[in-house]
């Protein structure tokens, strides 16, 4: 993940400020990002909801500084004080980058054309933007994963779905009757439609083809686990944080009658998920 570098800017030379809630850095994000000058910045409304790109994550997506408010500690201001306290903050503020749908202040009781007639620069509104004729939005891509479908997701994105979790002990089923995995313990990040994804994982800045499970071990013991097998490497992990990548689903998960065919359907995975990258070459 790349540095935050935003408290090494100095903000007395932003002159520009791309403003929302940016959860996801998606798609139609990056659409404000590229009406910011060479001295811009991102200023991220934290309102504690942000699933896709939690906490400090934001920052991997864009070459400009990210700055966060929280929400509660802004939303009672008025329209004009919001303003004054970007003005106070970035002195050489003059221009600022926002989306259609774009509200603040108290009661979100001020929108585009309040913020015009407040902020004495330039305003610039990016209009609602569609891939496919589907609006992107995080809430639309919330739902595309939290169904399963990383296709659509990634789309909107422009860009693979990706969680961070720490490595955790795991069954210790896999290296002994099936294949050896690494078992994650995820915090703050969405997770997708549980089954099983073709997946790339990421282990000390390297990233490898892999296949990952999402879900309850209803074959086994029971328990919910996220699970991550590497293919064709034998990968000793001693990296604290482990980052996971989803291409696509490839089934559901299912109770199987007996190990053996838990193991023939694995393999069978296994073998779908090195096909799919052998043609994504």
């Amino acid at each position: 993940m790349k540095k935050n570098f935003s408290t090494l800017i100095n903000k007395n030379t932003i002159t520009s400020l791309a403003i929302g809630g940016f959860d996801g850095m998606h798609a139609a994000h990056q659409e404000l990002f590229k009406r910011l000058d060479e001295n811009g910045a991102i200023l991220s409304i934290e309102s504690g909801y942000a699933t896709l790109t939690p906490k400090k994550y934001r920052q991997e997506y864009s070459k400009y500084p990210i700055y966060y408010y929280v929400l509660d500690e802004i939303k009672h201001l008025e329209g004009n004080k919001f303003i004054e306290l970007l003005k106070q903050e970035y002195p050489k503020l003059k221009k600022i980058v926002v989306g259609f749908d774009f509200c603040f202040g108290k009661n979100r009781g001020y929108c585009i054309e309040q913020l015009k007639d407040i902020f004495d620069g330039e305003v610039i509104v990016v209009d609602e933007f569609q891939i496919d004729n589907i609006s992107v939005h995080s809430r639309t891509i919330r739902e595309y994963i939290t169904n399963g479908d990383l296709k659509t997701a990634n789309k909107l994105l422009n860009k693979e779905y990706k969680i961070y979790g720490t490595q955790i002990k795991g069954q210790g089923l896999g290296s002994k009757s099936f294949v050896p995995t690494i078992n994650l313990k995820v915090e703050d990040f969405l997770l997708p439609q549980v089954g099983v994804y073709i997946t790339k994982t990421i282990l000390n800045e390297i990233e490898y083809n892999s296949i990952t499970f999402l879900g309850h071990r209803v074959t086994t013991d029971g328990s919910y686990a996220i699970e991550t097998h590497i293919l064709d490497e034998d990968i000793i992990n001693d990296d604290y944080e482990i980052e996971i990548k989803f291409c696509k689903k490839l089934r559901d998960n299912k109770k199987f009658e007996s190990f053996e065919k838990l193991k023939m359907q694995i393999l069978n995975d296994i073998e779908e998920t090195k096909e799919y990258f052998i043609n994504k070459k």
